[in-house]
């Protein structure tokens, strides 16, 4: 799994607008520091979640979201990491993260 590639759609949407932008999405991000083997891809996803959360970056989520379920992370593990963060980063952030959640993941369990 550690070795899978990583699939976004940055090339598709910014590729030609922001083409520096799509290299370090392709090569840095995804490619290099996903690919650390300090932490699994799982954990990297459950990290990621939290930021997201945290700041209120609902628009990335549903990416992220998909992204940790091929990385073994559970709807339930998810959900519940969620509303562990409620109480941490904002009850609002929360909720709306787990809106996002249900519409993304939720219907599919």
């Amino acid at each position: 799994m550690a070795n899978r590639k990583i699939v976004t759609n940055v090339r598709e949407s910014l590729g030609e607008f922001a083409p520096a932008f799509v290299d370090y999405s392709e090569n840095v991000l995804f490619g290099d520091l996903w690919r650390r083997e300090q932490l699994s891809l799982r954990d990297r996803s459950m990290i990621t979640i939290s930021a997201l959360v945290m700041g209120g970056m609902t628009e990335q989520l549903p990416y992220h979201l998909r992204l940790a379920l091929e990385n073994g992370l559970q709807l339930e593990e998810i959900v519940e990491a969620i509303t562990h963060l409620a109480y941490y980063v904002g009850w609002p952030r929360a909720s709306s993260a787990l809106e996002v959640a249900k519409d993304v993941i939720g219907k599919n369990k």
